[in-house]
């Protein structure tokens, strides 16, 4: 049985042919994960929001907007779900600049169903580990917002790896001062250890995944 964070999880199919969007959703359906499907990228772009899970199934060759530039937008734009391109009209380059945009996989039609059932799950768990990763990155920021401008001075010094002594003396304040400046740290920051709070610190720096 699903557990909850499973069934939260949606794969998105963008393509013109109301054939394939059909094929697709059975297949998909058939190993109980849901489908949302559009027809056209503006429409993908207009009903979809960000902090969902899962993963986006995309045809390349579509009117208006194609797949490969809609990929591109999504990349612009931080879109967090993994992509997998499908086409029947492959070439190099354009493989190329699929996984130069971040394609999690391009697959060629005409596709094993396994193979792509397998790369749909494979790419859904990878959505859900960037989702807890961004949760973090985000808690971690959210805490050093709590930071006086003082303590921030004091946590990259920490960082750093300067020794209390060495930070009164850049910072031109007493090793007591310092001593409470730390204590502050460790409880707003809530780092049970100095090694805690240095990864917390370098953690809310990261870029996005």
């Amino acid at each position: 049985m699903l557990d909850k964070e499973e069934n939260d999880a949606q794969v998105f199919i963008v393509d013109d042919d109301a054939s394939v969007r059909d094929s697709l959703r059975w297949l998909i359906e058939s190993v109980q994960l849901k489908v949302q499907c559009f027809a056209t990228a503006q429409e993908f772009l207009d009903g979809y929001q960000n902090q969902q899970t899962g993963c986006v199934v995309l045809d390349v060759r579509m009117p208006g907007v194609s797949g490969l530039d809609l990929q591109e937008e999504l990349r612009q734009q931080q879109f967090v779900l993994p992509v997998i391109i499908i086409t029947g009209h492959a070439d190099v380059p354009m493989a190329v600049r699929a996984f130069q945009s971040g394609a999690f996989d391009f697959i060629e039609k005409p596709f094993n169903d396994q193979h792509l059932i397998d790369r749909i799950q494979q790419a859904i768990e990878k959505s859900r580990s960037q989702k807890v990763n961004l949760q973090r990155r985000q808690d971690a920021r959210d805490r050093l917002q709590k930071l006086s401008s003082r303590e921030a001075e004091v946590l990259d010094c920490i960082v750093s790896g300067y020794s209390n002594k060495k930070m009164a003396r850049e910072l031109d304040i007493s090793v007591k001062t310092i001593e409470t400046h730390r204590a502050n740290l460790m409880s707003k920051m809530k780092a049970g250890s100095v090694s805690e709070l240095v990864r917390i610190a370098l953690l809310a720096e990261r870029e996005n995944d």
